[in-house]
């Protein structure tokens, strides 16, 4: 297939189609959204904070929400708490460095899927940590897509997408 021809048909898996000069994909018109079916959900409100900061501002969010924040085993750079009463959880993150802000981690049963779903909505993948990768959408605010156990997610607790 030559540069400028038309993308080849659908591909069956959820894996991202290249245009046959390697241009990435985004909003370029040879792009064709594959549509897999998955669920995802908005999962945690994630609070990020230089280090110096950091103890002072979990007691903050500790006292403001009357919920123990505890520190994640495997990732100790964040302490989180699920709130009574909400679908939704609150963490706050570490960060090495720069300006505190808030992001929201979207959680999902199929990686590629939702961040291929999100790119044809305008959002753009920044980099990948550990194993989810940090977005940001049309505006530029960042956000995470974090892959979640498969049967955790279902019509129950996420929005299903066909």
């Amino acid at each position: 297939m030559a540069c400028g021809e038309p993308l080849a048909p659908a591909h069956p898996g959820p894996t991202r189609p290249r245009h046959p000069c390697g241009r990435r994909p985004g909003n370029a018109p040879w792009l064709r959204v594959i549509a897999v079916t998955h669920y995802s959900r908005l999962y945690k409100i994630v609070i990020d904070v230089p280090q110096e900061v950091h103890n002072e501002e979990l007691a903050f969010w500790q006292g403001a929400t009357g919920q123990e924040m505890v520190q994640a085993f495997r990732y100790p750079e964040y302490h989180g708490a699920d709130l009574p009463g909400q679908e939704i959880g609150l963490l706050v993150q570490r960060i090495g460095g720069g300006q505190s802000r808030v992001h929201v981690d979207i959680h999902t049963d199929d990686l590629e899927a939702e961040v291929g779903r999100l790119e044809a909505l305008g959002a753009k993948r920044e980099f990948q940590a550990h194993a989810w990768w940090v977005m940001s959408d049309p505006a530029g605010l960042l956000f995470c897509v974090i892959p979640d156990e498969p049967g955790t997610l279902h019509d129950q607790s996420a929005q299903r997408w066909d």
